[in-house]
């Protein structure tokens, strides 16, 4: 892997967390943003998580050092020319992620492996924009991206047997656990996931029961980690309806549909856990 130059575009939180891991795996990462203040955000987020992993004992200071070291930043699309992968993590629209692959389609080769990081987007409309459709795979990865071992590999329509595998590898590579799936809404992961969820949140809302026994009941009963309620919160009740959304409008099916008190406490700014309030109280989190 410490031959492989590899770029990240966007450096938000799955960005970064992106361009952590493949610079843990060896990587040397080039990062490009829209702008200076945007890039160095992101580059400070990288800072603070490599810190905490200092002060934790996750890391040497020397460990730290050498990561970062192999990860810079730019606002120039000629900059990730020398790129062999490139993961597209721009945010999570159609038309933006469209607009990337245009860009990339100037000055990467036409060997690079593209990837968008995508939850419930169709990969194979986002390959369309590119001028190599068969270099194009989706990567999703789950936040933390940097810590979560889990990454969904999408095959769209005009992926190639050569991209997929390779993407598959290069996931490994990574140290994530690389699951293959075509390219169907919501994968595997969110399309489990989201009926289950807003299942539970309707029951809710019909009075079934108090959130704490909800959570309860699936952590005890089902052998879950984390109750629905808990888990909404951590992911963010706003990607959760976004997700919900491009699902339903996709599928047309119902059990996609957001609930009506969804739609409430994003409206109410009742995001969870990043605004100290969701489905349950975050209070001494928030700053």
């Amino acid at each position: 892997m410490n031959e492989q130059t590899v770029g990240v575009l966007g450096c938000g939180t799955m960005g970064s967390g992106i361009a952590q891991a493949a610079a843990q795996a060896g990587c040397t990462v080039v990062v490009l943003e829209v702008a200076e203040p945007v890039l160095r955000a992101g580059l400070e987020r990288i800072d603070r998580f490599l810190g905490d992993g200092v002060r934790r004992g996750k890391l040497s200071e020397q460990e730290q050092t050498t990561l970062r070291g192999r990860i810079s930043g730019t606002t120039e699309w000629r900059d990730l020319a020398r790129c062999v992968v490139v993961v597209e993590a721009v945010t999570e629209d159609v038309d933006a992620k469209r607009t990337a692959m245009r860009a990339l389609s100037d000055v990467l080769q036409p060997e690079a492996l593209v990837a968008t990081n995508t939850s419930c987007l169709s990969v194979t409309e986002i390959a369309a924009a590119y001028a190599h459709p068969e270099q194009v795979v989706g990567l999703h990865f789950f936040n933390p991206a940097q810590l979560m071992k889990l990454v969904e590999v999408v095959r769209a329509v005009e992926t190639s047997e050569a991209a997929f595998e390779r993407a598959v590898a290069f996931t490994a590579a990574l140290g994530k656990q690389p699951i293959r799936t075509k390219d169907s809404p919501g994968f595997i992961v969110n399309r489990l996931l989201i009926p289950y969820l807003n299942q539970a949140i309707q029951a809710y809302d019909d009075g079934l029961s108090s959130l704490d026994e909800i959570d309860t009941g699936v952590e005890l009963g089902l052998g879950y980690p984390m109750g629905p309620f808990k888990l909404a919160d951590l992911i963010g009740l706003d990607v959760h309806l976004h997700a919900s959304e491009a699902l339903h409008t996709d599928t047309g099916r119902e059990e996609f549909a957001p609930p009506p008190l969804l739609r409430r406490m994003v409206k109410a700014g009742r995001l969870g856990r990043k605004t100290g309030r969701g489905f349950h109280g975050y209070e001494q989190s928030r700053g």
